[in-house]
């Protein structure tokens, strides 16, 4: 299968197999197989990701509002290996939940801080 990556996955919508909204696809990442053929290897998502590729100003100010919820460890992207995608469309449609996912340093802070303090947020189903 060809994809065009900058047409038909920057910047989509990352969904799970129920349709819950993962994030954005912020970047790829390529390997190389035995041969030394290129392939599309993982998905990254994240705010430190997407700083990197729009790089300049912008991209440094991305990166560091997002390092600024992350103090007790690195900011790393997040990686969804490429055969976990069931369909590209509108979105990019992945075979797990959301759940089976990791979720970013960003999401597990703003969890911490400021979703579990707000009364009530215990009962909210995902």
């Amino acid at each position: 299968m060809r994809i065009e990556v900058s047409r038909e996955l920057l910047d989509r919508q990352l969904l799970d197999v129920r349709g819950r909204l993962i994030g954005k696809v912020d970047d790829v990442e390529f390997a190389l197989d035995p041969e030394g053929t290129p392939y599309l290897s993982a998905l990254l998502t994240g705010p430190g990701v997407l700083g990197t590729r729009v790089g300049g100003r912008l991209g440094r100010m991305l990166a560091l509002a997002a390092e600024r919820f992350v103090t007790d460890r690195s900011l790393t992207p997040l990686r969804m290996p490429y055969p976990l995608v069931t369909r590209v469309d509108s979105a990019v449609w992945l075979r797990v939940r959301a759940e089976e996912l990791p979720t970013s340093a960003v999401e597990q802070w703003l969890r911490r801080h400021l979703i579990d303090r707000i009364p009530g947020a215990g009962r909210a189903s995902g």
